[in-house]
C-alpha cells in the first residue's frame, strides 16, 4: 500500500501545538538560550537549514533525473529528452526547467537499498536506516529538532501540508520533537494557519493559573512522563512563537507577491514550496514537503507528465529564489522519493517498484553546483557507478548541518543507538 495519501501522522498539528497555549503565560524564561545572546547549536554550521522534498509513491528514474534515450523503447518510455545547463547531460522533457537551473545543483544517480515496499522504502528513507522490530527510529528531522532546537521563536521542524506518514515522527525520541504542520493546503483560498493569535477572553489571572498549573506537572511523576514532557515543550514554544510577530509572519504567504506566487504555481506543491522557503528564510530548520501520486503502476507517462510538471515549475522556481536571495549556500534542497521504478514498462503501461538503482537530488547548504554524481547503467536498473544509501545521504544533511552523525542518542532503556549507522558523509559532493 503507498503511503501517499495515508494519515497516520506522527506529526504534531497546528491546533495540538498551539490550542489555547497562548494562555498558558510559559513566559520566556523557559528560553534561556535565546535570551542569552549565546550562539545556537548548528549557527556556524555551512547549512542552516533544509528542505526536504518527498515525491510519495516511488518516482521513477528514468522518466525524470536518469533518461535513458539510447535504450529500446520498452525500458526508456514514451518521453523525449530536454537539454540542461549541463554539457552533455539531459533530464527527461518533464523536467525541463530543473534542467534550466542544473547548474545549481548535484543530481545522484546512484541511490540504492533493498526495500520494495512503500513503508519500508519511505521508513529507509525519511530516517536514515532500514526497518527494525525492535527499534522505531526517528526520522532526520526529529533528530535535527533534538539536536539543534528551535530558532527565532520558530518550531525547528515543519512538514507541510501535514504529517501524514508515520515514517515523519519522533520514533523512541520524546514526542515533543514531532513536526509542526500548517495543517491546511498552502494552495487553498485565504490560506492561514490558524491559532496564530492569542485566545480572546484570557486575562492575566487566568494566564497564571494556567502557569501554575503546568508548572505543577512533574514529568518524572507522572505516568505518562513523555506526554507531559511533550506538553511542557509544547506550550514553551507556542507561546514564543505568539508573541514573535516576525515568527507569526513567517507562515503569511499572502505577504508574497502574486508574480512570484505564479511563478512556483498555483498548486500544493508550488504553494508548499514557497512556504518552505519563507520558514527556512525565518529560522526554521528542517523543512518536510509532501508531494504524492507517484505510484504508478498504470498509465504512466500521461499521470506523471501532470504531476511531474507541477514539481518542475516549482522545484526551479524554489532554486532561482534562493539563489537571488542569497539563500542557497546556507539552504539544503533534497529531493527524494522512497525508490525508483522498473527499467522495463510493464503491460499496464506503467512501472512497478523498484529500489535497486533511482535518482535523488541534493542542492545548496555547501553542496557542489553542476554535479552529477553516480550512474546506473544503460537500463537504469543497477548502479554502475559510486552507489550510495540512505544512511550516507542522511549522514550528509547532518554533517552539513552542524551534527555529527557518528554521535550517539539514547534510547527508551538507556540503549545509545547511532545517529546513523554505516552512513558516510559524501565529500565528493561537497562544495
Amino acid at each position: 500500500m503507498s503511503l501517499d495519501s495515508s494519515d497516520r501522522s506522527g506529526g504534531l498539528s497546528r491546533r495540538s501545538f498551539l490550542a489555547t497555549s497562548a494562555g498558558a503565560g510559559l513566559g520566556l524564561g523557559f528560553f534561556p538560550q535565546l535570551l542569552s545572546g549565546l550562539p545556537a547549536p548548528g549557527d556556524d554550521a555551512p547549512c542552516q537549514s533544509v528542505i526536504q522534498i518527498f515525491l510519495a509513491g516511488g518516482l521513477s528514474h528514468i522518466d525524470s533525473w536518469d533518461p535513458k534515450p539510447y535504450a529500446p523503447v520498452e525500458y526508456r518510455g514514451e518521453y523525449r529528452t530536454a537539454k540542461t545547463k549541463l554539457t552533455g547531460e539531459v533530464f527527461s522533457e518533464v523536467l525541463a526547467r530543473s534542467g534550466q537551473v542544473a547548474d545549481l545543483i548535484t543530481v545522484i544517480r546512484s541511490m540504492t537499498h533493498s526495500e520494495a515496499a512503500h513503508e519500508r522504502g519511505t521508513h529507509n528513507m525519511l530516517t536514515g536506516y532500514r526497518p527494525s522490530p525492535a527499534v522505531r527510529y526517528p526520522s532526520i528531522g526529529a533528530v535535527v529538532s533534538h539536536e539543534l532546537g528551535i530558532r527565532n521563536f520558530l518550531p525547528a521542524y515543519v512538514s507541510i501540508p501535514n504529517a501524514s506518514n508515520i515514517y515523519l515522527g519522533t520514533g523512541y525520541l520524546s514526542s515533543a520533537h514531532a513536526p509542526f504542520t500548517p495543517g491546511a493546503n498552502p494552495n487553498s483560498k485565504g490560506f492561514r494557519v490558524r491559532d496564530l493569535s492569542p485566545p480572546s477572553g484570557v486575562d492575566r489571572a487566568r494566564v497564571a493559573r494556567r502557569r501554575k498549573i503546568l508548572e505543577g506537572l512533574d514529568p518524572k511523576q507522572a505516568n505518562e512522563a513523555d506526554a507531559v514532557e511533550a506538553t511542557r515543550r509544547f506550550y514553551e514554544q507556542a507561546y514564543a512563537l505568539i508573541e514573535s510577530k516576525p515568527a507569526r509572519e513567517a507562515f503569511n504567504l499572502a505577504a508574497e507577491k502574486e508574480a512570484l506566487r505564479n511563478a512556483y504555481g498555483r498548486t500544493t506543491i508550488g504553494q508548499g514550496l514557497l512556504l518552505a522557503r519563507r520558514l527556512a528564510g525565518a529560522g526554521v530548520r528542517y523543512l518536510t514537503v509532501l508531494d504524492g501520486g507517484y505510484d504508478n503502476h498504470q498509465r504512466i507517462f500521461p499521470t506523471l507528465r501532470a504531476r511531474l510538471g507541477a514539481f518542475d515549475r516549482a522545484f526551479a522556481a524554489l532554486i532561482r529564489d534562493l539563489e537571488q536571495r542569497e539563500m542557497l549556500d546556507s539552504t539544503m534542497v533534497v529531493v527524494t522519493s522512497e525508490f525508483g521504478r522498473t527499467p522495463r514498462v510493464n503491460t499496464n503501461a506503467g512501472r512497478d517498484h523498484w529500489p535497486r538503482v533511482f535518482s535523488i537530488v541534493m542542492a545548496g547548504g555547501g553542496i557542489q553546483r553542476g554535479c552529477i554524481y553516480g550512474s546506473s547503467n544503460d537500463v537504469g536498473s543497477e548502479p554502475e557507478n559510486d552507489p550510495i544509501g540512505p544512511a550516507d545521504m542522511a549522514a550528509t544533511i547532518f554533517h552539513q548541518l552542524g551534527i555529527d552523525p557518528t554521535a550517539k542518542l539514547i534510547s527508551p532503556g538507556g540503549r545509545p543507538v547511532a545517529i546513523v549507522r554505516d552512513g558516510r558523509v559524501l565529500k565528493e559532493i561537497l562544495g
